[in-house]
């Protein structure tokens, strides 16, 4: 899958806050206020492009790609690995572009930061995400949970070396 990954900007922001994504995955559904404008942008996130330069997602890198909570719980202890956090077009999801989708943008962050290992936080009821995550060659080390206004959500922390 030949994708391009760019810095996010304020056009890219205005497209993927748009995106509405059906239960059970409304839980990634942005809101268009502009504390979340601004997070996107001061952010370490990008905009992932198709060959046609049609936005397909974004992924970010670092703190911006952790649950914060999960610091209690010592998920994020280890400093060995980069943080990556991704979100694909809602179209897109379920169709079998996850792992290629995936790939680009860990190659993008070894070339990009110099990036070794991987980890990244997963909701546990995600079962289409962890898939592709597993494919990929991720494995589970720990978990924890978060109470929001969607319920308790388990999330699965998972790393590649």
């Amino acid at each position: 899958m030949q994708l391009d990954i760019k810095k996010i900007n304020l056009e890219n922001v205005k497209q993927i806050t748009k995106w509405v994504y059906e239960a059970p995955y409304s839980i990634y559904s942005m809101d268009k206020s502009e504390e979340c404008v601004r997070e996107l942008l001061k952010g370490d996130y990008y905009t992932v492009f198709d060959s046609e330069n049609n936005i397909i997602g974004y992924c970010c890198f670092g703190e911006d790609a952790q649950v914060p909570i999960g610091n209690i719980f010592g998920a994020y202890d280890c400093k060995d690995y980069t943080d990556v956090g991704l979100g694909m077009k809602p179209d897109l999801c379920g169709c079998g572009l996850g792992v290629g989708f995936l790939k680009a943008i860990l190659d993008f962050a070894k070339d990009e930061f110099a990036a070794k290992a991987f980890r990244l936080t997963v909701a546990d009821f995600n079962s289409r995400a962890v898939k592709v995550y597993e494919r990929t060659g991720f494995k589970k080390v720990s978990s924890f949970e978060r109470s929001s206004k969607f319920g308790n959500i388990g999330f699965s922390v998972m790393i590649l070396d």
